[in-house]
């Protein structure tokens, strides 16, 4: 699982705030979502660990149920695909 990473679409705006306003983007390298350019934003193991400890009040909280793995901005959620 430490290899594995998951990408999301999330538009250009919303993946530079991902990568660098949110506040797993404030904790070390290794925990931070990465913006890839073009609106797309990588989660690797780690930061997908640190995101699912946001709370449901918080943009770039983190859904996984029947709907799938999803992150969540303002109310729009957005599907993340594994790499």
């Amino acid at each position: 699982m430490r290899d594995e990473a998951w990408v999301v679409e999330v538009g250009e705006q919303n993946a530079a705030w991902l990568a660098t306003e949110s506040r797993t983007a404030r904790l070390a390298r290794e925990y931070r979502p990465v913006d890839l350019g073009d609106g797309r934003v990588r989660y690797n193991a780690r930061a997908l660990g640190a995101a699912r400890e946001l709370g449901e009040e918080e943009d770039g909280f983190l859904t996984d149920d029947a709907d799938g793995l999803r992150v969540w901005i303002g109310e729009d959620a957005f599907e993340l695909d594994r790499e």
